[in-house]
């Protein structure tokens, strides 16, 4: 006669923890299995009666139930070391894929592909987009980087990082700067719009009716810009847009304004207007990070929302454009949150530093002016 097991004492907040993964279309066949397992078990059911009922054999049946009742319901999703698909490739050959993708390169080119790897070390497309996915390898993508040898680095960037992090009570922080020749691109043919099953398009050739500069300052804390539209970028232009800026922002409410070196924002004219408007406080970013100005995130934002897609007719109808989309932003403003620190940056530059001297050394060194010798007659 089989001996008859005491009910499996199942807890209704697991009960009911289980009933959601039997209902649930995501659930894996083998936690579904064991979740019927546990509840026929607990319904007083005989190992052998849920063994037939399910079509598994009988010890299966009696391990989740002992499973569960030993360690829980976080047992029901464990995998058996051992079991699943057996790796084809050893820890050896798996290395020799990694060594191969960081340190070589194929005759003739720049970096390897699936197919030339795959070609190269006589194993399948398919095993090098593995190890590659698993460890983290894109021998295909390359991103462009430019290090700031400006001597009074540090100086600018905490100045700049304390504005994000801690800005003044009572005062206004606004990034500034000028995203110059915009062109007003017309396409030589339309292009096809979207639709199911493919993307739209727009011909690769285009005409040039001319290009504008778009000033703009962003507000720090609420995300609002203020942008303007002139024919050139010269320093007349920028003093313009200062003034449009004091009369934006009346009072005696102080603005810091981050800002780059470039000629425009350092003009002696420029220079003048700041001493007699002394509630406009500029900080200048280091040279070569301009990633630190916020408002460069913004001038990202129009050109892969507005610009980069459309087509115009003329530079008035890129102005139009511009300004629509300024007047959408403004409705509901989004502000750029800035996390990084002093210490982080500052940190994750000495490693880039100390990797570009071992290739070549003094590339990192802070630049110096260079007087121009006189040639003596």
């Amino acid at each position: 006669m089989p001996k008859v097991l005491p009910r499996l004492a199942l807890q209704a907040a697991d009960r009911e923890e289980i009933e959601r993964w039997v209902r649930a279309d995501s659930t894996p066949q083998q936690v579904m299995l064991r979740s019927h397992i546990v509840l026929a078990a607990a319904d007083g059911q005989s190992d052998s009666a849920i063994a037939q009922a399910l079509a598994v054999n009988r010890k299966t049946v009696t391990l989740w139930r002992a499973r569960y009742a030993t360690e829980g319901l976080e047992s029901l999703w464990d995998v058996a070391p051992g079991r699943g698909r057996k790796p084809r490739y050893g820890p050896e050959k798996i290395q020799q894929i990694v060594e191969a993708t960081l340190q070589t390169t194929p005759p003739g080119m720049t970096h390897w592909s699936c197919r030339l790897m795959a070609q190269h070390l006589g194993v399948s497309k398919s095993t090098i987009s593995n190890v590659w996915r698993s460890h983290n390898l894109k021998p295909h993508l390359s991103k462009t980087f430019k290090l700031s040898r400006d001597p009074r680095f540090l100086e600018k960037l905490t100045a700049v990082v304390g504005l994000y992090l801690n800005p003044p009570q009572h005062a206004l922080v606004l990034c500034v700067d000028e995203k110059s020749q915009i062109q007003a691109l017309d396409r030589t043919q339309p292009g096809l719009p979207l639709k199911k099953g493919r993307c739209g398009t727009m011909t690769h050739d285009y005409k040039r009716h001319g290009t504008t500069t778009l000033f703009a300052a962003l507000d720090v804390l609420q995300g609002t810009v203020i942008g303007h539209c002139y024919a050139r970028h010269r320093h007349q232009e920028f003093v313009r847009f200062l003034r449009r800026l004091d009369h934006e922002f009346p009072g005696d409410t102080p603005l810091h304004l981050v800002v780059d070196t470039y000629g425009t924002h350092t003009h002696p004219t420029v220079k003048v207007w700041l001493d007699r408007h002394p509630r406009f406080v500029p900080h200048c970013v280091p040279t070569s990070a301009s990633w630190l100005n916020l408002v460069e995130r913004w001038f990202g934002e129009l050109t892969a929302q507005r610009i980069r897609r459309d087509s115009f007719h003329s530079v008035d109808d890129l102005i139009a454009a511009i300004e629509e989309f300024l007047a959408a932003w403004n409705d509901n403003p989004k502000p750029f949150l800035w996390t990084a620190t002093v210490d982080s940056i500052v940190d994750k530059l000495a490693r880039c530093r100390q990797t570009l001297e071992q290739i070549q050394p003094g590339c990192t060194r802070p630049k110096t002016k260079r007087r121009k010798k006189r040639l003596s007659s």
